[in-house]
């Protein structure tokens, strides 16, 4: 079943927010953002852009990638297009490409990225460059990658990237932090 239907991102702030017994208050106060920007973001009145929504989800306890994959039911069979609304404000330049609840989280990045944050999941993340080129600053070394390039980051390993040419275009696919990934 194809679906354009936007993302609504609010629900899924709003569901973690009460999960931890937080206010708007307490959440405006953890992100820097204003508690009726908040009340705008969960009521699908305003589309936060990424840096936003990763504030948010560091208020929150968890990531941008868990509360986009959230943020709509899951389906066995689903196509994400490529001009599918994403919920974010059109300036985000980010978009996920598997929706819902899953093993595993994948998003699109499109444009100019900093490496302005660090991340540190809890399973693997692989990340492959469609377009452009990209450093990735990882275990104390830089990587750069080209298009067609990929890396893959074990769970714990702390990271950060950056696009470093226009028009890049980075998937970044990575196994739920839901997942309890045991070795054999």
């Amino acid at each position: 079943m194809d679906s354009a239907e936007p993302l609504r991102v609010g629900a899924a702030v709003r569901r973690r927010r009460r999960a931890l017994d937080l206010t708007l208050a307490e959440v405006a106060g953890r992100s820097g953002l204003s508690s009726p920007f908040l009340s705008q973001i969960e009521n699908d009145r305003a589309r936060p852009s990424m840096r936003s929504l990763q504030r948010i989800a560091d208020a929150l306890g968890t990531t941008a990638v868990q509360l986009l994959g959230s943020s709509q039911e899951t389906r066995a069979v689903d196509v994400v297009r490529a001009g599918d609304d994403s919920g974010l404000d059109r300036e985000a330049r980010v978009r996920p490409v598997v929706r819902g609840r899953h093993q595993l989280h994948a998003l699109e990045f499109v444009g100019e990225h900093e490496a302005d944050r660090e991340f540190r999941h809890r399973n693997d993340e692989l990340i492959y460059v469609a377009d452009g080129a990209v450093e990735v600053e990882a275990d104390g070394r830089v990587h750069r990658l080209g298009r067609g390039d990929s890396l893959l980051l074990s769970g714990g390993v702390r990271h950060r990237w950056r696009t470093t040419e226009p028009g890049s275009r980075v998937l970044a696919v990575a196994v739920g932090d839901h997942v309890e990934v045991r070795e054999s």
